[in-house]
């Protein structure tokens, strides 16, 4: 059994990201500033803590008879036998690979560590003839996506500059 979750080059900075906008909140509120202020920062913590929820606990498992998938509240599982396809989609460097049987599917991304052996060790359970010819391209050089976690530290600096910007006023 193998179990992979999503990349930790990309939790720690949604994480300090996340941090830095409750810590943004409280500094607002505790200075008094205008409520618009603490609204706009109260909106945006709602997606950052999704994100960072949704993003922290996911993980799919490679196992003997089936794939799982897990998720915050929920999970799903295929079996390999159930599976009539696996199909991608790839937009530039990001990845979506499609596991489907007659009744359910799992969308994995490559935004999990590891992706290239995730996606060898899944492909060495499902029969060759439900893997498409996409697939069996894609899994012999897996893209690698960097641009989430870039724009992420981009976040963590951008709202660096607006704490600090909050004592020099």
């Amino acid at each position: 059994m193998q179990s992979y979750t999503i990349r930790r080059s990309f939790l720690l900075p949604l994480g300090i990201l996340l941090l830095q906008v409750l810590l943004l909140f409280a500094i607002v509120v505790a200075q008094g500033q205008p409520k618009s202020k603490a609204i706009v920062l109260g909106i945006l913590a709602i997606p950052v803590v999704g994100l960072f929820v949704e993003s922290f606990f996911r993980r799919i498992v490679v196992a003997g008879e089936a794939v799982t998938a897990f998720r915050p509240f929920r999970q799903k599982s295929l079996a390999y036998d159930e599976i009539t396809a696996v199909d991608t989609i790839q937009v530039k460097k990001r990845a979506f690979l499609t596991v489907s049987s007659e009744e359910d599917f799992i969308i994995i991304s490559n935004a999990y560590a590891d992706f290239p052996a995730l996606l060898e060790s899944l492909l060495e359970k499902v029969p060759a003839e439900k893997i498409s010819e996409d697939t069996a391209r894609m899994a012999e050089a897996p893209p690698v996506k960097s641009s989430d976690i870039v724009s992420c530290w981009f976040g963590v600096v951008l709202l660096a500059i607006l704490m600090v910007l909050q004592f020099v006023r």
